[in-house]
């Protein structure tokens, strides 16, 4: 027989987690840093489509960074992503093929009054399941019971000695919940006794095909439209077929459920843990208000982290170390004392069965130590729990992102194990590959359960460590961490955080939304937690501070003070003493981007580009672009970091050009945070318009210095994103001064000329002193109003500068000096009416396209 999962992926430690889970007194969150060791996981930015986003922000009234982690996950139709957001999806049990048939089987049992009984599983969605049936059975008048089996006297699923006992006791109808979709044999011994069987699962057939000879409610195999249910989502169903009155007070128990088993938070189960986590706040049964308390869950903030990392595992912790039942009467009972009662035992089995894990965990990362680094791991030991196992296989696979198989050694030979993946490779494949040295397996992609003889222990290490280096590629053994949107340090409020939870529920198939913060800084470090195990300081980004914890990082960061890191963190509401603020969690550091940036416009040979300044058309009034030309849609981001909007930009997968006012003093510190873009100067942009055509995105870093530089930004197709802020304005407003506030550089010029002045030492004098050159273009101002002025001389063959004249002069006497000036004064007239976005509204011309 194949067992279908010895032990299904355990929601205390997802095996796609990145950090352990804090201690039960810290503030949950299962997404966080990788601790100190682990491998660091490569960042991720998928490509999207802009213009989806823009219509998702236009019709669904949605900011830009949720607009983006829509598009991202395949909602970029607005209808489809209404849809999601509202968790519309639900489906009738009819949906079921066949399911009339159990229902007459199961009112004919009813009516007569014979003795039905609930065959459940032990982990959290096995006995959510059996609840579920009981209540429903029991409130249509059923004489009902319920079986779980022991993880270790009975093992997984329904046994022939369970079938036996079952029938020697009165059962005449056994209905199973979360199990026994692969039970052939033991179904047709329960027929052989008299029994009528209903067998009601989620999990994988036999790879062989055969299935139950009896009635089945399964998703997959009765073409129900959401093949993703928990066995308590099957369950629920049936028992709202048979017209139970329990069913909608029973959603909490399927949203529990359905997060504990990892089912994807998509299509149906969505709108089921929603319904199931807003009935919980609120819930009546004395059994979940004591497991809330007793796990120091507020029931006013509960989300679907809290049932994976706070009331799962109590429930679970049963089926590890004891028996399930206490968790089946914990959810039924009417009892107020003795649900606080069952609660705290449940508790108490949380916590032994952490130092139980803690034990085996040193003893596998002491295996590794010694065994180094390989493909993949089968670890043993004596004395490992076989119901703990299955959490430290997941531990091994954060840390070291390799898939783990741990096996319990057992006295009589037969050693059961638990195993765990990454993402990419197939475990239950790779079982398959090794079959010949396992007594049974089963499970799926993520996780699975077998058993193997002492003897072929090693015999299955060696074929699992062949399979897995035969299939992992290098790429595949380092974890990768996807981001679902780029984010300004000024959109990281209250804000931003309570429109994101409309992505909630979040968990497997619907992850909590990375938000990538290129460029930012920590400051004021301090450890939290009593043994500074995690970390609060604050992000600085985009002009704000916001708070931020780390956990699991020994109080310690990858990035020191001050040093500009790109940063993906997680945003939540944080409730602390009646207030509410935006908290991130950091998810993953990375050293910021140092992809080249390509410059544009720039001449390569400086004095070149003086003499080709000299026979440069005097600028103009501004014109308009062609009526046949294409236009750029413009988005107003003022206000936004300019790094994030970059981001954003090159998310798409489509060519970038940065704007700005002066490319030498620009470049530094962009190159040093961000590349894989190309830069240009309005100056350079102007002389060749022609150089942005080829460029789907084009990002004005700073203010354009007016209206033809304006224009020039709405040329071609595609998109012009506007960015600066106030600093950026004062930055294009100095740059200015010096381009065509030509006085005091004329002076300075002039007074630095001796004599006649050739070469190297000419090219010295032009460029000036200080950290920042003259540019080239500004060099040959100067020298065309002097010239006009007779002041001085230029021989363009050598070239060569001289005095020529000697005495006070009126500067307006230059024709050039006078259209410098005017560019001047309109220049700065425009700049000063681009005020700083926060203070007041964009002009019309660069109104937000949206």
């Amino acid at each position: 027989m194949v067992e279908p999962a010895a032990l299904l992926p355990e929601p205390e430690s997802p095996p796609l987690r990145l950090v352990t889970e804090p201690a039960a007194t810290d503030r949950p969150s299962p997404d966080r840093e990788p601790a100190p060791g682990r491998p660091t996981p490569h960042l991720e930015i998928p490509p999207y489509e802009l213009a989806s986003a823009l219509t998702l922000e236009r019709e669904l009234g949605v900011s830009h960074v949720l607009a983006q982690a829509l598009v991202r996950r395949g909602l970029g139709n607005p209808a489809t992503a209404r849809d999601f957001l509202d968790a519309r999806e639900e489906h009738p049990p009819s949906a079921f093929s066949g399911i009339d048939r159990a229902l007459s089987v199961i009112d004919r049992h009813i009516r007569s009054r014979s003795r039905i009984t609930i065959h459940g599983d032990y982990d959290v969605d096995g006995v959510c399941a059996t609840a579920i049936m009981v209540r429903a059975l029991r409130a249509l008048g059923a004489k009902a019971d319920w079986f779980l089996p022991a993880r270790i006297e009975d093992g997984y699923g329904l046994s022939l000695d369970t079938v036996r006992r079952l029938a020697a006791r009165g059962t005449r109808l056994l209905i199973t919940v979360d199990c026994a979709i692969t039970a052939v044999e033991e179904v047709q011994a329960a027929r052989s006794l008299g029994l009528d069987v209903v067998v009601s699962d989620h999990h994988h057939p036999r790879p062989d095909g055969l299935l139950p000879g009896c009635l089945i409610v399964h998703p997959a195999v009765c073409g129900y439209p959401c093949t993703d249910l928990c066995g308590t989502g099957v369950a629920s169903k049936l028992a709202q077929a048979l017209g139970a009155p329990t069913v909608d007070e029973d959603i909490e128990l399927v949203a529990l459920a359905t997060v504990a088993d990892l089912m994807s938070l998509r299509g149906e189960n969505r709108r089921l843990v929603r319904r199931g986590v807003a009935a919980l706040t609120t819930t009546a049964r004395p059994g979940l208000r004591a497991l809330m308390a007793v796990a120091g869950v507020d029931p006013s903030a509960l989300d679907a982290r809290a049932l994976a990392f706070r009331l799962a595992p109590r429930i679970n912790a049963a089926g590890r170390l004891r028996r399930a039942d206490a968790g089946v009467e914990l959810l039924l009972t009417d009892d107020e004392s003795r649900a606080a009662q069952i609660a705290a035992e449940l508790d108490e089995a949380n916590t032994e069965r952490r130092a139980v894990e803690r034990q085996i965990d040193w003893e596998a990362e002491a295996q590794i130590s010694r065994l180094g680094e390989r493909s993949a791991y089968v670890l043993a030991g004596e004395g490992w729990h076989p119901g703990v196992i299955g959490i430290v296989a997941s531990r091994i696979v954060e840390r070291h992102h390799r898939p783990a198989v741990l096996v319990a050694l057992e006295e009589e030979g037969i050693c059961r194990g638990s195993g765990r993946s990454i993402p990419g490779f197939d475990l239950l494949a790779a079982l398959h590959d090794c079959a010949e040295h396992l007594e049974r397996y089963g499970g799926h992609r993520a996780a699975a359960g077998l058993t193997v003889r002492a003897d072929r222990l090693e015999l299955l290490a060696g074929a699992f460590e062949r399979h897995a280096h035969a299939v992992l590629t290098p790429k595949m053994l380092h974890p990768a961490l996807s981001v679902d949107a780029v984010v300004s340090g000024s959109e990281l409020g209250l804000a931003l955080a309570e429109e994101l939870e409309l992505l909630e529920p979040c968990g497997v198939g619907n992850p909590r939304p990375r938000l990538l913060v290129p460029g930012g800084r920590f400051e004021n470090l301090r450890p939290m937690g009593e043994t500074g195990r995690h970390a609060r300081f604050m992000v600085a980004a985009g002009g704000t501070t916001t708070s931020a914890v780390a956990f699991g990082c020994d109080g310690r960061l990858e990035a020191k003070p001050g040093e500009p890191v790109d940063a993906v963190f997680f945003l939540e509401r944080n409730f602390w003493r009646g207030a509410v603020a935006p908290r991130l969690i950091l998810g993953c550091i990375r050293p910021c981007s140092a992809a080249p940036i390509e410059v544009l416009g720039e001449p390569s040979d400086y004095m070149h580009a003086v003499v080709g300044e000299l026979d440069r058309r005097l600028p103009g009034a501004p014109s308009s672009p062609p009526a046949n030309h294409s236009r750029r849609t413009i988005l107003d981001r003022r206000g936004e970091s300019p790094l994030t909007v970059l981001t954003d930009a090159l998310a798409t997968g489509t060519p970038v050009l940065a704007v700005c006012a002066e490319v030498s003093r620009r470049l530094p510190g962009l190159a040093s945070r961000i590349g894989g873009f190309s830069l240009i100067s309005y100056h350079a942009l102007e002389s060749n318009p022609g150089l942005a055509d080829r460029y789907a995105h084009v990002v004005a870093l700073d203010p354009p210095a007016g209206a033809l530089q304006l224009i020039l930004l709405e040329l071609g197709a595609g998109y012009t994103h506007l960015t600066w802020g106030a600093a950026e304005l004062r930055f294009a407003q100095q740059m200015h001064e010096l381009e065509y506030g030509l006085r005091a550089s004329l002076v300075a010029l002039y007074r630095g000329l001796r004599g006649r002045v050739t070469g190297q030492e000419l090219e010295r004098l032009l460029r000036g002193e200080g950290p920042h050159s003259r540019p080239a273009r500004l060099a040959g101002r100067l020298i065309r109003v002097l010239a006009e002025l007779e002041l001085v001389s230029l021989d363009r063959e050598l070239p060569a500068l001289a005095i020529a004249g000697l005495g006070p002069t009126a500067l307006d006497r230059s024709a050039a000096y006078r259209v410098y000036t005017q560019r001047y004064e309109d220049g700065q007239q425009f700049l000063n009416n681009n005020t700083n976005p926060r203070q007041s509204s964009p002009a019309p011309a660069v109104a937000r396209a949206r």
